[in-house]
């Protein structure tokens, strides 16, 4: 009817002009808008519009409309995050065998250096609950039947070997099975001696817990006195009679059962050499303490242990390619 009106009337083209704009260009956009966008661009054209929209929403909803888009802004992260895991998996993947839960319980599946059975020993532990007498000899086989230590023992034996102990054996093949057997024995003996058998009859505790703090001069001193000092079952302070009386009795059976006995053997520069009997007191004494030197000397190493194990760890982890893991 506006328009109809406008064209009868002989008024000026200015004013038909000014009212043709004015009446059709609000209908008109209105018309553009509601009818004949879509509706998934009507949201996408409202949703940018609002000075107040978080950023965050318009781009979370447009990924959601849009799963090209979406899945790969929602991925980029992730190529870091997988080598993140496998990185964290290789640091940790000696920790986790060393730190871990033992076969036994109240005990370690710590190795010294990765090799040597370690079992005993107790890090960032207070005081546990007390081993049975069967946890005891249990934790004292592992060790001791370890795969480790046959190959050590091996070396302790050819160390004998080459210092010529045990005189009486003498040299070559046969000489050095003797050694290597006495080497096991008395390993044998020690262990079940001093963590097994006397702990059991003295209700003394076996394992070792670790200091971790303090001075360097601080942890030396309380390793060395744990040959001396120890824990009873029940978590009394207690003289260490398991490692003293173990040792001095494991001595007396080797020396007096299966080490060799005075004889005759024959070398370059004398055919009947007389070698004397090591079944001795005074060889009982002396092996007696070079065991305990040797329990001493391993007893610091274990104190420091997880501090060259994390620096070791660290040197592997800069050894990492943090793209790769490896």
């Amino acid at each position: 009817m506006p328009c109809c009106a406008i064209a009868q009337e002989p008024g000026s083209g200015a004013a038909v002009a000014s009212e043709l704009p004015e009446a059709p260009q609000p209908q008109f956009a209105m018309a553009a808008v509601e009818p004949q966008a879509p509706a998934g661009q009507s949201q996408t054209t409202e949703k940018p519009a609002p000075a107040g929209a978080a950023p965050g929403s318009s781009s979370s909803q447009t990924g959601a409309q849009q799963p090209g888009g979406g899945q790969t802004g929602q991925t980029q992260p992730q190529p870091a995050a997988v080598p993140a895991a496998v990185h964290s998996a290789g640091k940790d993947k000696a920790d986790s065998q060393t730190s871990g839960q033992g076969k036994v319980a109240g005990t370690s599946n710590d190795r010294l250096f990765y090799t040597l059975p370690n079992f005993l020993t107790l890090e960032n532990k207070k005081q546990l609950p007390p081993m049975s007498v069967g946890d005891k000899f249990k934790v004292v086989a592992l060790g001791t039947f370890d795969y480790v230590e046959y190959p050590w023992w091996g070396v302790l034996a050819a160390i004998s070997q080459a210092t010529d102990g045990d005189p009486a054996f003498g040299q070559g093949w046969k000489a050095y099975a003797k050694r290597y057997g006495t080497t096991a024995g008395d390993s044998m003996i020690e262990n079940f001696m001093v963590g097994a058998v006397f702990p059991s009859i003295l209700r003394q505790d076996p394992r070792y817990y670790q200091l971790e703090q303090g001075s360097f001069f601080r942890r030396t001193a309380y390793s060395v006195s744990r040959i001396v000092v120890t824990r009873a079952d029940s978590g009394r302070t207690q003289f260490n009679y398991s490692e003293i009386f173990g040792a001095a009795s494991a001595a007396a059976i080797s020396t007096y059962s299966y080490h060799p006995q005075s004889t005759y053997i024959s070398t370059l520069s004398n055919p009947h050499e007389f070698v004397a009997s090591e079944r001795t007191f005074s060889n009982v004494v002396s092996t007696c303490g070079t065991q305990v030197g040797l329990d001493t000397i391993t007893v610091v190493v274990k104190e420091f242990w997880p501090d060259i194990r994390r620096k070791m760890s660290k040197k592997h982890k800069a050894g990492i390619n943090p793209q790769t893991g490896e």
